[in-house]
């Protein structure tokens, strides 16, 4: 039949063969967008799936004595050419139009298309009659849909994998900030689709998505162009088919768009003749996911023996060999020369001869091979005998549910090793390569692998690089940069921009006790760890005690050692006059004694200074309580003793000498239970150092817990007892003589003692930190001097400045006196 050069036509087949089993084919062959051209990389895989015939045809262990035919038609790169090109695949007409379709398809299963939208069509219709539909090239996640596409199947991974490489890949890189350019159609839409929604949750934007459809116009394609140009985004990602690059490059050249780091899908990034000088300066160092390359053995060869005259009715051919070597087989046409057939495609450097990177091609393959073992095992060759060349059970009609299922079972592995099989959605294991362009000596553009990406594997294992130096836009080894805002500096977190994308954003200083180093957000120091000045660097927490080097703590020293030393001073003139009357009348061993203890009192409140240790904690509250306990024993002794004395008739014997030992079991009686409670309280719930972080968010508070708060409130209940039976006692005994009234002096100083004590309870539960420390540590003091001074200050003053008053006649009182002189009279 004779037909127009240049022109589509998919209701006739390209090219056919006769056999037991026909495969049907759809390629691109003629490109109807591009002014009629033939395009070679698509006439190659036209014959890279004659080619896998041929092999099969010729295998004894593959099929034997079945033959395996073809029906390969023009899908022309469009839709509706693909539907008429899929009607006549299935009907077996020479039209597909205005006649009845015949019972059953011609073809038992297609291969193709190239491009999504069209292989949607071809397996939509196909699917009606359940014929398998294998593709080499459609990417669409949306083929994977097993209820709308029951028995498609394709040898190419899942653009919902690619799209996935392609945002990890960006992340890896730290491009947060980039632009985007798709095909206005299924493929394109889909995986855009797919890669703005994975790039999201890996945080990065998309500046811009613009489309290109296949038949738009030059104007429309200088407008996306300005669009890429004014972005300010450095990395473009280029999810587009084979012609709608072709399209972009064209208006980018016109324009001078350079200096984009283009990051490309697997649709064009290997596809040499866009790897040329006309391009370079727009494309050099892209990077992208690619099918994994492979070699075919033979398919060079194949491919360099084809010729017109292996069929001269074939336009095709001619076409092809025309448009190869710019000859026409027609005379007297015009600047054109004649072709004379003996021309050489091996001479020739195009698409269809060059077979260095076979990526698409080598899944025309697996798909031609993935039928022949369907077909294999659903005839049942060999399956009957022990002879590897068994004949197969041939049918004369083969139920396509029957094919599909063959299909969908295949596991067999190519003689390059590479395995073959199909999931439950129809689609291959995910694996890609991740190639850069760079150049070589000789100064050519070529794919480096630089990484890899295998979907089956998990755990964020599944993008990989290799190590090897990547060429980017700027012809060095130094990444280029794309985001919208850089990096905040330490010390700082993102604060999003209000009307604008998450990856623009201002950097504000993170709170107290926050840092942040390069990060989007500012994280809390541990526990006891607080952030420094500049908030890049957490830093322990100031421990907060009561210390020596401190004002507080060192006037609190100062006191303590004033008041022992006093009490030194006290002791030293008690000494000194210890053979006066009045240091006999106040019972010199319970005074000193008393002065003993009160300087024990003063002294162990140096324990409740400095920093807290299991040891300091045990020792300030055991001194403590048993320092007090012996000092009010002694006082509570002291104030028995003076009610004793001034209750006896004879005045001689005020102190009756039976009473010496009482007062020394007494003393250390009272002290004794206080020791006991102190003993107890240490064994079963001792205190220990504790930090506090309650009270201040910037420090830690070190004080002493009290292992067992009933244990310390014992204590102090316990002393509290002692000083209201010395305050009662004192009381009774307020009516003795005026010149020795030192039950007055003991009431007086427990007066102070309590008020001081009974202040320091709620001060003590209410303050803070060392701040309870210091009211503790001033209880101690103000109840030490307030029985200092009260009981001593007095006997002091008579002592150093009243020596008058320092004897007997005077110390035993008025009434005394009286007496002795009425007995003088007599």
């Amino acid at each position: 039949m004779l037909v127009d050069k240049c022109k589509c036509f998919p209701e006739f087949p390209l090219l056919s063969k006769s056999g037991d089993i026909i495969i049907g084919g759809a390629f691109s062959v003629i490109n109807l967008n591009s002014f009629h051209r033939l395009n070679f990389r698509e006439f190659r895989f036209a014959q890279t799936m004659i080619f896998a015939i041929e092999e099969i045809n010729k295998s004894s262990s593959l099929l034997p004595n079945i033959s395996v035919g073809y029906k390969i038609f023009d899908s022309c790169g469009s839709t509706l050419p693909s539907t008429r090109a899929a009607m006549g695949l299935i009907n077996g007409q020479e039209r597909s139009f205005g006649k009845t379709c015949s019972g059953h398809s011609t073809v038992h299963v297609i291969v193709g298309t190239s491009e999504s939208s069209s292989t949607l069509v071809l397996s939509q219709i196909a699917g009606i009659f359940q014929i398998p539909v294998i593709s080499h090239f459609s990417t669409c996640a949306c083929l994977s849909n097993r209820k709308e596409h029951p028995s498609f199947f394709r040898t190419i991974p899942s653009d919902y994998y690619q799209s996935r490489a392609l945002a990890q890949l960006v992340k890896y890189f730290g491009w947060t900030w980039v632009g985007a350019v798709r095909s206005d159609n299924d493929y394109g839409n889909n995986g855009m689709a797919t890669f703005i929604e994975a790039a999201t949750k890996e945080g990065i934007c998309v500046e811009y998505s613009e489309a290109i459809a296949r038949t738009a116009s030059k104007e429309q394609v200088e407008r996306v162009v300005r669009v890429i140009s004014r972005g300010t985004a450095r990395v473009l990602i280029a999810f587009l088919s084979y012609d709608e690059m072709d399209a972009l490059l064209e208006a980018a050249l016109s324009q001078n768009l350079t200096g984009l780091q283009w990051v490309g899908s697997e649709s064009w990034i290997t596809a040499h003749h866009l790897a040329t000088m006309k391009y370079s300066g727009i494309l050099y160092g892209s990077i992208g996911f690619a099918i994994k390359k492979a070699k075919i053995a033979g398919l060079q060869d194949f491919l360099l023996q084809v010729h017109p005259s292996q069929d001269p009715q074939n336009h095709i051919l001619k076409e092809f060999w025309e448009e190869t070597f710019g000859c026409s087989f027609q005379s007297g046409l015009q600047d054109t020369k004649q072709c004379s057939g003996s021309e050489r495609l091996r001479d020739i450097k195009n698409p269809f001869t060059d077979v260095s990177e076979l990526r698409i091609s080598n899944n025309v393959y697996k798909a031609v091979y993935a039928v022949a073992h369907a077909m294999h095992s659903m005839l049942k060759c060999g399956e009957n005998s022990e002879t590897v060349n068994a004949s197969c059970t041939l049918k004369s009609i083969l139920q396509p549910k029957e094919v599909v299922k063959h299909i969908q079972d295949v596991n067999f592995s190519l003689e390059s090793g590479e395995k073959v099989y199909f999931d439950e959605r129809g689609d291959p294991a995910a694996t890609y390569q991740l190639v850069n362009w760079q150049r070589n000596p000789a100064g050519d553009i070529v794919f480096v692998v630089v990484g890899s990406y295998d979907a089956s594997l998990q755990n964020g294992k599944e993008f990989t690089m290799n190590g090897l130096n990547i060429t980017w836009v700027t012809e060095s080894f130094e990444r280029p940069v794309s985001v919208c805002s850089e990096s905040c500096p330490p010390g700082f977190r993102q604060a999003i921009i209000k009307g604008k994308p998450i990856c623009c954003f201002s950097c504000i200083t993170c709170a107290a006790g926050e840092i942040s180093n390069y990060s989007a957000e500012c994280s809390p120091c541990p526990l006891e760890y607080w952030s420094n000045e500049d908030h890049n660097k957490c830093v322990p927490k100031v421990l907060e005690f009561l210390s020596y080097e401190e004002t507080m703590g060192t006037l609190l020293t100062a006191f303590s050692l004033f008041g022992a030393g006093l009490t030194l001073v006290v002791s030293f003139v008690f000494f000194w006059f210890r053979h006066t009357p009045l240091v006999k009348a106040s019972n010199s061993e319970l005074s000193f004694l008393l002065l003993f203890s009160l300087t024990l009192c003063f002294l162990c409140s140096l324990t409740f200074i400095g920093r807290p240790t299991d040891w300091s904690c045990m020792l300030r509250h055991v001194a403590f309580g048993i320092a007090f306990a012996l000092c009010i024993s002694c006082i509570l002794t002291k104030t028995i003793t003076v009610v004793i004395a001034f209750k006896a008739r004879t005045p001689a014997n005020t102190v009756p000498q039976c009473l010496a030992s009482h007062q020394r079991m007494g003393v250390v009686g009272g002290t004794f239970l206080q020791v006991l409670v102190c003993v107890v309280w240490l064994a079963l719930a001792p205190p220990f150092p504790h930090k506090i972080t309650m009270y201040a968010a910037e420090r830690i508070i070190l004080e002493c817990n009290l292992g067992s708060s009933i244990g310390f409130w014992v204590v102090l209940g316990y002393i509290g007892l002692l000083a209201v039976l010395c305050l009662i006692l004192a009381f009774l005994a307020r009516k003795l003589p005026d010149n020795f009234n030192e039950a007055k002096f003991i009431t007086f100083s427990m007066l102070i003692f309590s008020a001081v004590w009974v202040t320091f309870i709620p001060a003590y539960v209410s303050s803070p930190g060392k701040f309870t420390v210091a009211v503790e540590i001033f209880a101690i003091l103000a109840s030490s001097f307030g029985l200092l001074f009260c009981i001593f200050a007095p006997k002091c003053y008579i002592l150093l400045l009243k020596p008058e008053r320092n004897t007997k006649n005077h110390i035993m009182g008025r009434d005394l006196q009286k007496k002795q002189l009425s007995e003088n009279d007599k």
